[in-house]
């Protein structure tokens, strides 16, 4: 009751406050005698006031949001100029990546050549070996002829000898026929001198083909030795490269596959006739062929190592070994290289291979395993799509996937492992060993 009694006398207090401060006025227009007003009401001043103050309102605020608009464009140019630079130096480092690349290939293709030229020279040594080895057989037919001919010469003489003892004797019996008898014993002396003349001719000849058979030998077996020098550095190097690797080059090697090694019998010295001059000859062809053997399953096992990077262009953003999960921020082992790259780059066989899975796996994602002989495998995971099957043989620099961001992972990368005989090493020995290797050549 007392709250509906006060209420009215607020109403009243307010409007005559109102009504003091606003009161009601008059404009008084004159127009050639005419007398002319506008009466403003304080209702018409409140409103007049309220709309002025409004008016002053809006367009402080306005104001107000046009300079912080301003300050806003401000920065996100600084931020548009900073992006610009960073885009510009990421495209300077891709350019320098496709240089790096182009400069690999072109190693490459070069070690290619000289494997091939290695394997031409050998071929032509293996010929060049024949023809020696045909010439050493019709050498020694020549000698054996030579030396039937001397015996047949050595049993003519003694023939020779027999019948002039026969005819000196048959000349203290045979007085009548004493002129015949000399006219025999002469014929029978020039033969006798004929015979070893000519077998003093034959003797030089046997001594002219016997110094040219070892100027052969020798000159071949320089040769030989030369060659086999060139096959032992070319090994030494090869088994470096596997080494610096971080791989057993004895393990690795396929040595000696398929080849017979069981040899036996009693030791029986032989005759010092029974040696032949190409002896040597032929025991330096047989170590130079069992270096070529050691040298081409090396060469074998250098094709099927992953020496080449499986990107064109990337960049490291996680190392081998002991790291913080980029999830979870606790200490892991990381048993792979993460390389970072665009989404849906290709993914390339690094070396060629036999794929033996590829599909989906848990937290790696699509994942992909190659094995490349040797007790060597790779592996791939979060990939955006794989391009092969499982058992599917893939060549050095096939396309096998593409980059992705699938399984546990916390943008586009791609996971690389290298394996030997079940146990992981750290891939980036692979691409540095390969790198220096295409340094070389």
């Amino acid at each position: 009751m007392t709250l509906q009694q006060n209420s009215p006398s607020w109403r009243k207090a307010t409007t005559s406050r109102i009504k003091c401060w606003f009161p009601e006025r008059q404009i008084h227009l004159r127009t050639d005698g005419r007398i002319a007003f506008f009466r403003i009401t304080t209702f018409a001043q409140v409103l007049l006031l309220a709309m002025v103050v409004g008016t002053s309102g809006w367009f402080s605020f306005a104001t107000y949001s046009f300079v912080q608009h301003e300050k806003v464009i401000a920065a996100k140019d600084g931020r548009i100029a900073t992006a610009r630079l960073a885009y510009e130096s990421l495209l300077g480092e891709v350019a320098e990546y496709q240089n790096k690349f182009n400069s690999i290939t072109i190693d490459l293709e070069h070690d290619q050549a000289l494997m091939l030229g290695l394997v031409e020279r050998n071929a032509s040594l293996q010929k060049n070996l024949r023809t020696v080895s045909k010439e050493l057989e019709s050498t020694e037919d020549d000698r054996q002829l030579i030396a039937s001919a001397r015996e047949s010469l050595r049993g003519k003489l003694v023939d020779l000898e027999n019948q002039m003892r026969s005819m000196t004797g048959r000349n203290y019996v045979l007085k009548d026929n004493l002129n015949s008898i000399e006219s025999d014993l002469q014929i029978a002396l020039s033969e006798r001198n004929q015979a070893l003349f000519d077998g003093s001719r034959m003797r030089r000849y046997v001594k002219d083909l016997e110094g040219r058979l070892t100027g052969l030998q020798t000159s071949h077996e320089t040769s030989v030795q030369r060659l086999t020098a060139r096959t032992v550095s070319h090994i030494s190097t090869l088994e470096k490269v596997i080494t610096t690797v971080g791989l057993d080059a004895n393990k690795v090697a396929i040595t000696d596959a398929g080849r017979p090694k069981g040899q036996g019998g009693p030791f029986i010295p032989a005759d010092s006739s029974d040696l032949i001059p190409a002896g040597k000859l032929k025991t330096s062809l047989q170590k130079l062929d069992v270096h070529l053997a050691r040298l081409g399953d090396l060469q074998q096992v250098m094709e099927r190592l992953p020496l080449a990077p499986p990107l064109d262009v990337y960049s490291i953003t996680s190392r081998y070994g002991k790291r913080r999960d980029p999830l979870n921020k606790r200490w892991s082992a990381h048993y792979g290289v993460d390389f970072g790259g665009v989404l849906k780059t290709k993914v390339r066989a690094p070396a060629p291979g036999r794929v033996t899975y590829a599909g989906w796996k848990g937290k790696y994602g699509r994942y992909v395993e190659i094995d490349h002989g040797a007790g060597v495998r790779t592996r791939y995971g979060h990939l955006h799509k794989i391009y092969v099957k499982r058992g599917q043989t893939v060549k050095f620099r096939d396309k096998i996937g593409l980059l992705g961001n699938s399984g546990r992972s916390t943008g586009a990368h791609l996971h690389y492992e290298t394996v030997f005989n079940g146990k992981s090493i750290n891939p980036m020995k692979f691409i540095k060993a390969g790198r220096h290797v295409f340094q070389d050549n």
